[in-house]
This record gives C-alpha cells, structure tokens and sequence, in this order.
C-alpha cells in the first residue's frame, strides 16, 4: 500500500537553506581567506578610478557635529574582497509611518553573524505617507543602508581602518581646486540648493574660499544623498531654517529686554508730586 507523505512547503524551504549554509561554511573553512590579499583587493578595486574613490565614504552635519563613515559602496568592496561572508538585506516592517529594513552579516569561517536593523521615516512634513514609488525607492535605501551597517559590524574595522585611511588620502590627493571647486557647486545647485545657500552652509562668501577639505567634506555629502542617508532638506534647509527662527528669536527676546528696561527705567525716573519733591527736598537738608 502506498502511503502519502506531506512535506509543508515551510519545511522544505528551511532544509534547502540549511543545506545551502552548510555547503557555504564547509567551502568557507576549505579555502580560509588571505587576509592580506584580501586588503590589498579591498584598496586595489577602491581606488580603481577617482569616481570609486570618491564615493566611498560619506559625511553629515548633525547638531554641528561633522559625521564622516564608510558608505554603502564601501562596503559593498569590503564584502566582496573579503570572502567568505553571507550577506541579506530585507524590508522587514511597514507601519504606514516608517519602514524597517533587516541585514544580515554571516561570517561562514568565524561563524559569527549580526543582525542590525534600520528604520526609515515615509511621512513628509504635513504627515502625509509616501506614495508608493516613494516608498519603495526609500525601502531600498533603507536595505542598503542595513547592508553596509551589517558588514561593517563583522568585518573587524582594526584591520580595515589602515586600508580605509589609503583611500581617503588617494581621493583628497586627486583634488584639483579649480575644477572642483566649479563641479561642487553646479552639482549642488542642480540639486536644488542655490550657491548662497552653499556658501552659507561652508561659512564662506566666494567660491575661491572653498579648500580641499570643505571639498570632501561636500563629496561625501553627495554620497549620503544618493543612498539616503540624509537629504537635502535635512543637510541645507532645515539647518539653515532653524539657524533663521533662532536668530529671530534672539531678536525678539533682546527687543522684550530692552522693552522691560525701558518700563524699569520709567517707572524709576517718574515726576514726582509737589509733596514728594518738598519731602524730599527737606531730607536731603
């Protein structure tokens, strides 16, 4: 007699990723990376051409405190050249205010894996949520940014950090003021942000005032905005918004202040009445 056997399809799915992982970590301890070839591969593809090295690190002004870290692209080379890693991204929550992203970092040799997960805002400033475009392209966004977050967690960053360093000089070194000092800001301002407001944000008044520092400092910028770590809203307008009302502020409390002094000084130095003046005419005898 034949007998029917089911198999859930859930069972099934998480026999074959077993299996899958298992093959991964027996290829992983078979053939251990060379962590020397590894770094040299990590510099050799970072510095392939200017446009990679430029992008490989991004860079914010939070609260006037500079932020620069390795960017999506970055990481992406290190995991490559690294060998040897499991590496996933996924949405893995939409409230309708916010979407959770997921990564995941396996190291199949060390067997060490690390879960990090990245939340999104899909709201504008009048609440209203994304369309569903909008969500998507910020969904993916949000998987990179959790990718990177993931790898950079496993990846031990004492042994990259040297490399990391390389990379950065190469791209400051390949630096030609009077070229791009021009493409900084023709890129900026197609990016909606005028040439004040620019100058405004670096603290300069000319174009000529801009150093090679400010220039990497914008490059990585550029970078935080395409993989949505932040945009231009939060780096230009915002900023400079809150920097407006506080000044208007300020004004408006020294205005109260000197209103208050003036009421003071009113009140001090007023006539006094032909009995209080002969009064005080006499006491001061």
């Amino acid at each position: 007699m034949n007998e029917i056997i089911n198999v859930s399809q859930s069972t099934m799915l998480e026999a074959l990723n077993r299996s899958e992982v298992d093959m991964q970590i027996a290829t992983a301890k078979a053939y251990p990376r060379d962590v020397k070839k590894s770094l040299e591969r990590i510099k050799a593809m970072a510095k392939a051409d200017e446009e990679t090295a430029n992008g490989c690190f991004y860079h914010l002004s939070r609260g006037g405190d500079e932020i620069n870290g390795v960017s999506v692209r970055m990481a992406e080379i290190i995991a490559s050249c690294w060998g040897n890693l499991r590496v996933q991204s996924r949405i893995i929550g939409n409230d309708g205010r916010t979407i959770t992203a997921q990564g995941v970092c396996h190291d199949l040799e060390s067997n060490l894996a690390v879960s990090v997960e990245v939340k999104r805002k899909i709201t504008g400033k009048n609440g209203q949520t994304f369309s569903e475009d909008m969500q998507v392209v910020t969904g993916n966004a949000a998987c990179a940014i959790a990718f990177r977050n993931a790898v950079l967690k496993v990846v031990p960053k004492a042994i990259t950090q040297g490399v990391i360093n390389e990379v950065q000089e190469e791209a400051k070194k390949n630096i030609d003021l009077a070229k791009n000092r021009q493409q900084c800001v023709v890129y900026f301002v197609s990016l909606g942000v005028a040439e004040t407001q620019l100058f405004e944000f670096l603290g300069i008044n000319t174009m000529e005032e801009i150093t090679a520092d400010m220039i990497m400092n914008l490059r990585g910028i550029a970078t935080a905005i395409k993989e949505g770590t932040t945009t231009v809203q939060e780096t230009f307008v915002k900023p400079a918004d809150e920097k407006a009302a506080a000044a208007k502020a300020k004004e408006k409390a020294e205005d109260a202040k000197k209103r208050a002094e003036a009421a003071i000084n009113r009140s001090t130095n007023k006539v006094l009445t032909p009995e209080a003046q002969t009064a005080q005419n006499e006491n001061s005898k």
